[in-house]
């Protein structure tokens, strides 16, 4: 079958599952409540808005063994305070001894006393009573204006890939941001601090800062707020998010979550004749191989990329920067019918296809061309160009530094399948 161009629903659909999970603070679906899964969901995408195009959301299956939703254990059960007249917010409550369980009203409780003063309009949590992670999300006013906050709280194994990431910024050629640092703590946990926007093309001036922290035991703990009621679809209620990035410290870094994540139920251990995810290329010999593999006449300005599965460069011919993405993920058979449906055959099974595409962060005049390859023992290799240094700014060239012929044969190198 002839390589051609394709657009999937089902990836469209899949990318924005991640995008707008918990998509309002209103839900009655106890999944879309997990906070801790929408913010590791976020903080993944922030990361890997790699590949890129239609192609994004089910690029992230294979990336790093997960996708970090909400728990696979869905427990209907959920602990809320309801929402009722705005109360005024008390910082002398006492936080919680340590208990083998925490309530939803513990965790809210405790969460409020470490915000300032201010008026509550709406709350809910949830407590350490089911599998689901803990999480407190209220609405939250301190005369400036309301604006959402969430917390979420989970565990992570430690010193895993997972635990490395999440408290590592995002690369600002893929994510713009006002600021962002990610430093070691004295005991040992990594804390990030992140002031970005919801949207990063900007189209809406809704903010969203975040703390990540995760310690040395495995401890996860995620704090977002919003300069709006609500993370999408709510007007701009206040310049800024409430809290600045030293309470935004204060709060993700309180012994009281550590306790909370202790008391958490333990899931149940995987069968030991169940296979671990693949591990991916990491993400340095990527960015390695791709620069050994680009044509004559390309110079390499920047490059980035994270732990395993991705890389990126930006290039110049002489005719200004043009962003190279690639993904490699071993263990991508089952998107084969997904992805790859109309897809070309090699004679060694490789499938492969190619695609031109608009670029999806907000670059007036932005491409992306493409070439995907999937072979026959599952490992997938997709690589994008760009007319542009940063999928997030304007167009500076009429196309990408690189042919899809050229995209083509870096995808169906052999030091792919060297490396993974």
């Amino acid at each position: 079958m002839p390589e051609n161009q394709h657009h999937d629903l089902f990836e469209d659909r899949f990318a924005a599952a991640l995008r707008d999970t918990g998509h309002s603070f209103r839900t009655d679906d106890p999944a879309a409540l997990v906070t801790g899964g929408r913010a590791r969901g976020r903080r993944t995408q922030l990361r890997r808005t790699a590949v890129l195009g239609g192609a994004a959301g089910v690029a992230l299956v294979g990336v790093g063994g997960a996708l970090l939703l909400p728990s696979d254990a869905a427990d209907p059960r959920r602990t809320s305070a309801a929402a009722g007249p705005a109360t005024t917010a008390s910082p002398s409550a006492a936080s919680p001894s340590p208990a083998t369980a925490f309530s939803g009203d513990d965790v809210l409780r405790s969460l409020k006393e470490l915000l300032p003063r201010g008026t509550y309009l709406e709350e809910e949590a949830q407590g350490t009573e089911s599998l689901m992670p803990p999480h407190a999300r209220v609405v939250f006013d301190d005369g400036g204006g309301a604006a959402a906050v969430g917390l979420s709280l989970d565990r992570v194994e430690p010193g895993s890939e997972q635990a490395r990431e999440l408290a590592n910024c995002p690369d600002e050629a893929l994510v713009p941001h006002d600021d962002c640092t990610s430093a070691k703590l004295p005991d040992g946990s990594r804390l990030m601090l992140f002031r970005g926007y919801e949207y990063p093309d900007r189209r809406v001036e809704t903010r969203w800062w975040n703390a990540e922290l995760v310690t040395p035991q495995g401890h996860h703990v995620s704090l977002s707020e919003w300069n709006a009621p609500a993370q999408k679809d709510a007007p701009v209620s206040r310049p800024r998010p409430p809290l600045t990035v030293e309470q935004l410290k204060e709060v993700v870094t309180a012994d009281v979550w550590r306790r909370v994540v202790d008391a958490m139920p333990r899931s149940p251990k995987p069968s030991v004749t169940g296979q671990a995810p693949p591990a991916g290329m990491p993400g340095r010999a990527i960015a390695d191989t791709l620069a050994g593999l680009l044509p004559d006449g390309l110079t390499v300005i920047a490059e980035g990329g994270q732990e395993s599965g991705y890389a990126h460069l930006v290039v110049d011919d002489g005719k200004g920067g043009s962003l190279v993405q690639i993904n490699v993920q071993p263990g991508m058979g089952d998107v084969a019918g997904a992805l790859f449906g109309d897809a070309g055959t090699r004679p060694d099974g490789t499938l492969v296809t190619t695609r031109k595409s608009p670029g999806e962060k907000g670059g007036a005049g932005v491409v992306m061309w493409t070439a995907d390859t999937l072979r026959p023992d599952g490992l997938r290799v997709v690589v994008s160009a760009f007319n542009t240094a940063a999928q997030h700014e304007d167009a500076t060239r009429d196309a990408p530094a690189l042919t899809l012929g050229q995209l083509r044969e870096i995808a169906l190198s052999t030091e792919w399948d060297a490396g993974a």
